[in-house]
């Protein structure tokens, strides 16, 4: 089972605990997780939504299945305001506390996880990032030719959302599409996937002819914005073409630069002269790509080292500091390693 978008509860009041834990634990019952598993995972979600209370006064955890080189996962994001850690291999350690407890939280966590990782800056705040995995994977793995990740969550009070991120990865080439449907609600859901699917299905390699096809595919629906982005393994180049305000930018060692959409609505109005824009690939380069549902300010590069955390932690950061919360919101990160 896979989840498009991630599930959000609030950790800051003790009383809603009970409700939170049922509900992931119901989610990772989902994901064809055997019984030793999900009491895992709930040991690690009583850790997580403790420590977030304990440490931070409260925060959020982002929860969704996903599979994975055939695997079935379950991935929990945590993101607070609080103090932050100074040391955070230090925080890991069994028996180190700030709050007079066991010290065991943080342990517990990294010791039951498949992927653990936590940025943490002082003053800042934390994420932590946990990966579960249904069935044991290689301790000794390459690291992965592409890694991309996504953070998409519903306008609050909403359940259904109108951003939609879809990816296609082959020998030959990485397919992104980031849209996000006119309003917000399933009017908007629905014309966003009506887009993902023709993505899905479309063969072209031509960004301009995948956003025309996005375009057909729309026409009855109340439009949307969206961003193609595609990495070509054999030229090491991105061709990227957007309509509307899905913000992209790329990060190589040391710079960024962003990529300007044409104006327009898909599904309604796209310009009838579409062009491509091409970057060259650096080592180290990663693309991001938001919808509107962020604040046009946002700039990784101002976080210490983040670009050497998973895509996950990159746009969870995004979500932490941009978030607008009167729309659907969506961040999305991908390194490509060649």
């Amino acid at each position: 089972m896979v989840n498009r978008t991630h599930f959000v509860f609030k950790a800051d009041d003790r009383s809603y605990f009970a409700i939170l834990k049922k509900d992931i634990h119901a989610l990772a019952l989902q994901g064809n997780f055997n019984e030793r598993k999900v009491g895992e995972i709930d040991i690690i979600v009583s850790e997580m939504v403790s420590n977030l209370v304990k440490h931070a006064g409260g925060g959020q955890v982002l929860v969704k299945l996903f599979e994975e080189e055939g695997l079935q996962g379950i991935e929990l994001i945590s993101i607070d305001e609080g103090p932050g850690m100074t040391d955070v291999s230090r925080m890991v350690t069994d028996g180190v506390s700030t709050k007079n407890t066991l010290g065991q939280g943080l342990g517990a966590m990294k010791r039951l996880s498949d992927v653990f990782q936590v940025y943490s800056q002082k003053e800042w705040g934390t994420i932590i990032l946990i990966r579960v995995y249904n069935e044991p994977r290689p301790h000794f793995r390459k690291a992965p030719a592409v890694e991309v990740r996504s953070v998409v969550i519903p306008k609050p009070g909403e359940k259904e959302c109108g951003d939609g991120f879809f990816s296609m990865v082959t020998h030959d080439h990485v397919k992104l599409f980031l849209g996000d449907g006119l309003g917000h609600g399933p009017e908007a859901a629905r014309a966003v996937m009506k887009a993902g699917e023709a993505f899905l299905e479309c063969r072209e390699n031509d960004p301009v002819e995948i956003i025309r096809t996005l375009n057909l595919a729309a026409k009855k629906t109340r439009g949307l914005v969206g961003t193609v982005a595609l990495f070509d393994m054999a030229a090491k180049k991105w061709k990227i073409c957007g309509v509307g305000n899905i913000a992209t930018k790329i990060y190589g060692p040391g710079i960024s630069k962003n990529y300007m959409s044409y104006n327009g609505i898909i599904g309604l109005n796209v310009p009838n002269t579409l062009n491509v824009q091409e970057m060259e690939y650096e080592r180290g380069q990663y693309i991001v790509l938001c919808s509107d549902g962020m604040k046009s300010k946002w700039d990784v590069m101002k976080y210490p080292l983040l670009s050497r955390y998973d895509m996950s932690i990159v746009s969870a950061t995004i979500l932490k500091d941009f978030a607008r919360h009167t729309d659907d919101m969506s961040a999305v990160a991908c390194k490509i390693n060649v």
